[in-house]
């Protein structure tokens, strides 16, 4: 074939085949016949879905690193989902320059459809070691999304990871910890916290990554609040739509720590 032909020329990749431009342009399908405001609100929260499917990607390879006892590596990956976290909690200014009224414009539109309802989270969450069935039952039993967060519910999760790194590099974790079953969330044990302030005091390498893990669980604490505030902002304490609790549901979630050890050592400092 000669380079000069058309069909090869047609064939080459470009910024926007490979992007997909023309359809990723195309999925901001209003709902309301023209309202401008819910354009932004689409577009939001697709680029939020983008980036929980990148963290979600970041998180199973620094999982993998643990596995392979590569903590310099893991600690890369947690810096890049620390810095995904910012521009999620970022994110939350653009939306709050939609005022209520605006935001009621086509509110009704949206039907039953809700952010209670991204099954991205739930996987972070379970990923994370925050694990609940209630979620499961959310979606039509056999269906593909049902199907993807059983899958991430009976993985082991991030913090399980970690303690297999620290009995793998000789700390005492207690054998029962570790054979703990992968659907259960995870707890605070007055074993680790001692394996944890002994790691701060003589292994700055991994304190280092413990103080990274704190920066996550802060991170996540963060993003909960902004969006719990910018929701009240918008619709106050009104029923969310699906019929979730709204505000209230979302306060709820405010004071459980992912990594409850790594909090409580502090005062033992």
């Amino acid at each position: 074939m000669h380079l000069c032909d058309s069909s090869f020329t047609n064939m080459a990749l470009t910024y926007t085949s490979y992007l997909k431009i023309e359809e990723l342009l195309s999925l901001q399908q209003l709902q309301s016949p023209d309202e401008h405001d819910e354009t932004l609100f689409i577009i939001i929260h697709q680029a939020y879905e983008l980036w929980f499917k990148q963290i979600l990607h970041e998180t199973d390879q620094v999982i993998r690193l643990l596995n392979d006892k590569n903590i310099d590596k893991a600690q890369h990956g947690m810096k890049r989902i620390l810095t995904i976290l910012k521009v999620l909690v970022h994110q939350v200014d653009i939306l709050e320059t939609m005022t209520p009224l605006e935001f009621l414009s086509f509110r009704d539109y949206l039907e039953s459809a809700s952010g209670f309802q991204s099954y991205q989270w739930r996987e972070l969450e379970f990923v994370l070691g925050k694990k609940s069935e209630g979620p499961l039952h959310r979606f039509p039993e056999g269906s593909a999304i049902r199907k993807k967060l059983e899958d991430r519910y009976h993985q082991p999760h991030l913090w399980h990871a970690f303690l297999s790194f620290l009995s793998a590099s000789g700390y005492p974790v207690p054998a029962a910890l570790l054979e703990r079953k992968p659907e259960e969330s995870v707890t605070s044990s007055p074993e680790i916290q001692e394996i944890l302030i002994d790691i701060y005091k003589n292994n700055t390498c991994i304190a280092q990554f413990c103080e990274l893990l704190v920066d996550l669980d802060e991170g996540i604490q963060e993003w909960r609040y902004r969006h719990m505030k910018m929701v009240e902002r918008t619709i106050g304490f009104k029923t969310g739509t699906g019929g979730s609790a709204g505000v209230e549901y979302l306060r709820s979630t405010l004071s459980t720590p992912l990594f409850p050890d790594l909090w409580q050592i502090r005062t033992s400092f």
